[in-house]
């Protein structure tokens, strides 16, 4: 098969690792990077060999993939113009502002028939792998992801700045229905939540308690669930998932033991196995890891999370 032709747009923190990622792909040929900021699209584009464009519209109908790494408010209206001139998209998170326009990219990319894949990195760090096959559902998931202060990403809330990350890592585990949504949050040094915490029932009879902040001392992410019969945490950030059940010996009389089960991931690169996951969805026809029904629900728990923490 001939190289793909693929674009990014958008060149900002996230955007330029995504053209890196792209140019180190032989099946793949970076044919641009786009930027209303030329200067920042030329930066990029230069460091890779292709043309910097501050208009994407000449791109529609002439290239096959395209990630789209601009501001969440123009996520729907790019990502559109792209499905619409069948080219597949990899779009970041949150896939868009609303719900309803997450409906109309999953319609869209449907009657196109193209990939739509959301760019939740975390469901490709190697510890959240090693959870993929567990038969048993969680009873109890309590989830940590804490930052310091950085303002790339202040133009939206703590919620669909960090905490959407674990909302679509716990959507997929727990697989039930939301029933009930509690949170209380706060803004600190910005005009949005800044810290919040989430309690998140669902039909099954799971509980997540979903805390995020992005103004704390250090950097802590970190999820831990409780089934019938084993206890699992998983460290996303030093790549380690710990897994402590029951065996078959006792350790005390009627009390079985627990064993307990480390494994501890080499440092990966979780954008590039995205990137090659979208590639390889695109190739095969194979079903991404996140598609855009995914976000869809991540985005849809996000939003009534942030109702809750306005209106109470």
């Amino acid at each position: 098969m001939s190289k793909l032709k693929c674009a990014v747009i958008g060149a900002g923190y996230l955007g330029k690792f995504h053209a890196e990622k792209y140019a180190s792909l032989r099946d793949c040929e970076l044919v641009a990077v786009v930027d209303i900021n030329i200067e920042a699209a030329r930066t990029v584009a230069e460091k890779h060999g292709t043309q910097a464009m501050d208009d994407y519209h000449a791109l529609l109908g002439n290239i096959d993939a395209v990630s789209v790494v601009v501001p969440t408010s123009s996520h729907h209206k790019v990502a559109r113009d792209f499905l619409n001139a069948g080219c597949h998209v990899l779009v970041e998170k949150p896939i868009t502002v609303t719900v309803e326009e997450a409906d109309e990219l999953i319609a869209l990319a449907k009657e196109r028939n193209v990939i739509l894949q959301v760019g939740h990195l975390e469901r490709f760090n190697p510890a959240v792998r090693g959870l993929e096959g567990l038969e048993e559902k969680p009873l109890f998931i309590e989830s940590h992801r804490l930052s310091p202060f950085n303002p790339r990403a202040n133009d939206v809330s703590v919620v669909l700045d960090l905490m959407i990350h674990d909302i679509d890592i716990i959507l997929a585990l727990v697989d039930s229905e939301v029933e009930k949504i509690d949170a209380s949050g706060t803004a600190v040094l910005t005009q949005g939540t800044d810290i919040a915490n989430a309690r998140i029932t669902f039909k099954n009879g799971c509980v997540a308690n979903v805390t995020a902040s992005r103004i704390s001392m250090k950097m802590e992410r970190k999820m831990r669930m409780f089934r019938p019969s084993s206890y699992i945490s998983v460290d996303f950030q030093n790549r380690v998932l710990v897994k402590h059940k029951t065996g078959e010996k006792e350790m005390f009389p009627g009390i079985p033991e627990i064993v307990t089960e480390e494994s501890v991931y080499e440092s990966g690169d979780a954008l590039l196995e995205e990137i090659k996951h979208f590639i390889h969805c695109i190739k095969t026809g194979a079903n991404p890891l996140v598609p855009g029904e995914a976000g869809r629900k991540a985005l849809a728990t996000a939003i009534a999370i942030t109702r809750f923490l306005k209106h109470g």
